[in-house]
């Protein structure tokens, strides 16, 4: 959607957010961090900064959104989306985070599945 906005305007974060919202509220819920700290511009403690690359990570890989539209949404740059992704992707080498992020990604697919069965 061209909404003929700058990319930075308050309309387009909005657009962009909104498509990460029930990514964001999942981990929100399953990580224990209000939503406010996870869009919070400050980086935050580590456990709040994992949530957000965490909820990055899904927004990239399961909703398939560009690294500069997840960027927009959580109020950073496509090239900390970028090192977040990365950040994750190195976790997932440890088998239980792996089956987390997994059961997570299971959640949002079935999630999406649903929203597209229900627009039919």
């Amino acid at each position: 959607m061209n909404t003929g906005c700058h990319p930075l305007s308050p309309l387009n974060t909005l657009t962009r957010r909104s498509a990460c919202d029930d990514v964001i509220a999942l981990v929100a819920r399953e990580k224990r961090v209000p939503i406010r700290l996870i869009i919070h511009k400050s980086r935050c403690r580590p456990p709040t900064a994992r949530a957000r690359q965490l909820a990055m990570y899904l927004s990239h890989v399961v909703l398939g959104r560009s690294l500069t539209e997840i960027g927009g949404a959580f109020g950073r740059d496509r090239t900390t989306v970028s090192y977040a992704c990365a950040v994750i992707e190195d976790m997932r080498d440890d088998p239980a985070f792996d089956e987390e992020v997994s059961a997570l990604e299971r959640r949002l697919e079935a999630a999406q599945a649903e929203g597209v069965a229900d627009a039919h």
